[in-house]
């Protein structure tokens, strides 16, 4: 009996970030974990749907560099995620906690 071989490939998000309103739920989901990495990474992912070339552009910032810090191994500065999330078009809203 011949094995069969299964071929698996990682997945990426950015991939599947079709529409403004998924990459907005996704970062609020990020943000509802709280982990700061976990945020630098989806806004990696998103600024990677959007073009990581233009949205280095708009933030000034190298595209390298960026890659780097919106890598979940990165630790970008509260300028950088501004600069970025003002480059996605989005804005950062302070809210209420329920309950």
């Amino acid at each position: 009996m011949k094995k069969s071989t299964i071929t698996t490939s990682l997945w990426d998000p950015s991939e599947h970030l079709e529409t403004d309103e998924d990459m907005v739920m996704y970062l609020e989901a990020a943000f509802e974990d709280g982990d700061p990495s976990v945020i630098a990474a989806v806004l990696g992912d998103i600024a990677r749907a959007k073009g990581m070339a233009q949205i280095a552009e708009k933030t000034g910032l190298g595209r390298t560099s960026l890659y780097k810090a919106l890598s979940p191994e990165g630790h970008p500065d509260f300028a950088t995620i501004m600069k970025v999330i003002d480059a996605l078009g989005m804005k950062l809203r302070p809210g209420c906690a329920e309950g």
